[in-house]
């Protein structure tokens, strides 16, 4: 006859530990969806691709030069994949979501997951910000700078780059209120803290919106930095309603899974 152990017999240390070849195959799976939700974004972009770099290049309002024979070609498979990593990126945070959870608690994974909708939708908020407020003064601008004294002819593949830093960099500092609010939920950050911090977090902002802004102005970093302070005090205000004391791990808390009644 075969012996059933209780699920109470067990060391609930053990059970809730993944070993390392557990953690090894679950990395792998998670690996080969993102990569797959990445190759049929990114092949599925390929018929969109001519439009997307007209509409990317609208701001200019003059058509861009390509100085090398290759540099068409690398144009167009730059741009797939910035498409395609958008349209994967449902696939692409919730695997990153599924791999880290295991180390939550219940409470906290139900948190995480009912976060996910609100990362897309900032996200594209931060970069639809970039595309329709910052980058027309940020290019416009940039034309105009010496503009009596150099004739100024942009390549496509520069420009690329620059509009996609710009447009990513923007769209992940969007995602700062939800960060902060989760982080305030699970007790690792609070708002009293927080806002204890805001000379602090306005410096470091200060830093990260001279790194983002393409251009010297003040104009261009005061358009970065404005929308980021907000930002940080939105969620320096949900950390106040959602902080939670995170209590320590207790048997009785432990994630057991399916378990036979």
């Amino acid at each position: 006859m075969t012996q059933q152990v209780s699920q109470f017999d067990a060391d609930p240390l053990d059970d809730s530990r993944m070993g390392l070849l557990e953690h090894l195959a679950e990395l792998r799976t998670r690996m080969i969806w993102i990569v797959g939700a990445l190759l049929i974004g990114t092949v599925v972009s390929f018929f969109f691709v001519e439009r997307a770099i007209a509409f990317i290049t609208a701001p200019v309002e003059e058509k861009l030069i390509a100085i090398g024979p290759t540099d068409t070609i690398w144009v167009f498979f730059q741009v797939g994949f910035v498409m395609g990593a958008v349209v994967a990126m449902p696939v692409l945070v919730y695997q990153i979501v599924a791999f880290i959870a295991p180390g939550l608690y219940p409470h906290e994974k139900r948190g995480l997951f009912m976060l996910l909708p609100g990362v897309m939708v900032l996200f594209f908020v931060g970069a639809a910000f970039a595309n329709s407020v910052m980058l027309p003064v940020a290019v416009g601008f940039l034309q105009n700078f010496l503009d009596q004294v150099i004739d100024q002819e942009w390549t496509i593949d520069r420009y690329v780059g620059f509009f996609t830093r710009i447009v990513f960099w923007i769209g992940v500092a969007f995602e700062t209120p939800l960060v902060i609010a989760f982080l305030a939920r699970i007790g690792l950050v609070s708002g009293p803290r927080l806002l204890g911090l805001w000379r602090q977090a306005v410096v470091i902002i200060s830093i990260v919106a001279a790194m983002i802004t393409p251009t010297i102005d003040p104009v261009n970093m005061t358009i970065v930095m404005l929308p980021l302070i907000s930002l940080y005090f939105l969620g320096v205000g949900l950390a106040y309603l959602l902080y939670k004391p995170r209590a320590p791990r207790s048997f009785d808390e432990m994630d057991w899974g399916d378990s036979d009644e």
